[in-house]
């Protein structure tokens, strides 16, 4: 598709006619393109299905939103985590653990661990900055975690990566724009 300028020359169409760039593609460049879309999306799918495998982790990779565990993790801290079932939790240790009723989890450091003579194993959380322990955050009427309740034990790091998660989450508006601008180079790039 050609726009009309001065007489003799002639000027590109704007990027953002995607469907007519679509309906000029034959089947099989059509097929191709989805196909490649669709091996994408189930890559990231498999790297992430493989990690949860790896480390025993129902979310092997989490993003630390708040800032209470400071000094140790900051707001924005990429966290790996692992969680086989054999280690035994100790004081010291941090974990990330889900409470029932709330759909984010908590990254938190151990600060009691109770023992039962028949092995179950019970503790208690906190952040390193807070002022008190994790109590008020449990479901009521529970006042120490399970095994059951952690997702993952801290493992490694990496300072401030997820802060893209954050503002994401924080201003909408910016993760549409994000998303606009990616769609605009893609488009401008493939025009040239």
């Amino acid at each position: 598709m050609v726009r009309a300028g001065v007489v003799g020359t002639q000027l590109p169409t704007s990027g953002l006619d995607i469907f007519g760039d679509l309906r000029k593609m034959n089947k099989r460049q059509l097929y191709y393109q989805v196909l490649n879309f669709a091996m994408i999306v189930s890559s990231a799918l498999m790297i992430w299905k493989g990690l949860i495998v790896l480390t025993g982790s129902e979310s092997p990779i989490v993003v630390v939103l708040s800032g209470s565990m400071e000094p140790a993790f900051h707001r924005g801290d990429l966290l790996f985590l692992t969680n086989f079932r054999e280690d035994p939790i100790r004081a010291g240790e941090i974990v990330v653990f889900k409470v029932e009723g709330r759909d984010i989890p908590i990254v938190h450091r151990v600060i009691k661990v109770h023992e039962k003579d028949n092995g179950d194993i019970k503790f208690l959380t906190k952040g390193d900055n807070n002022e008190v322990d994790d109590r008020g955050l449990y479901k009521e009427g529970q006042n120490w975690l399970e095994k059951k309740d952690v997702v993952g034990r801290a493992r490694g790091f990496l300072p401030y990566v997820g802060m893209v998660t954050i503002i994401m989450n924080d201003y909408p508006k910016f993760k549409y724009a994000l998303l606009a601008v990616m769609g605009a180079y893609v488009l401008l790039k493939r025009e040239s």
